[in-house]
């Protein structure tokens, strides 16, 4: 996450808005959030992890990086799953991949 807050100026000129959501209860998910300029969930739930489609992991009781990139119409541009902790989405990586897009759809007026 502190990727995300470190390259916010780039993804707010490309009007990324970034959210973020953990199983930590909402006292540890308030401790993340004070360093962040974006909100932080708490509480999820393997129901939650399973509508979604992401991993739960059954030994720790945890939901392993499961990240979207959802564009203005809620349509869901890019999904990435993990079945463990290597695999997170780079904040330079939305960058690259918005400005992509939104090269693409200019071309295409």
């Amino acid at each position: 996450m502190v990727g995300f807050e470190k390259l916010k100026p780039e993804l707010d000129a490309l009007g990324v808005k970034v959210v973020a959501a953990s199983i930590d209860p909402i006292d540890k998910a308030r401790e993340v959030a004070a360093e962040l300029s974006f909100p932080v969930g708490y509480g999820v739930t393997r129901s939650l992890a399973e509508s979604i489609g992401a991993w739960w992991e059954e030994r720790r009781g945890l939901i392993q990086p499961s990240e979207f990139l959802i564009d203005a119409e809620g349509k869901v541009r890019s999904a990435t799953y993990s079945s463990g902790p290597i695999g997170r989405v780079d904040a330079a990586d939305v960058v690259r991949l918005v400005a992509f897009y939104d090269k693409m759809a200019a071309q295409k007026k």
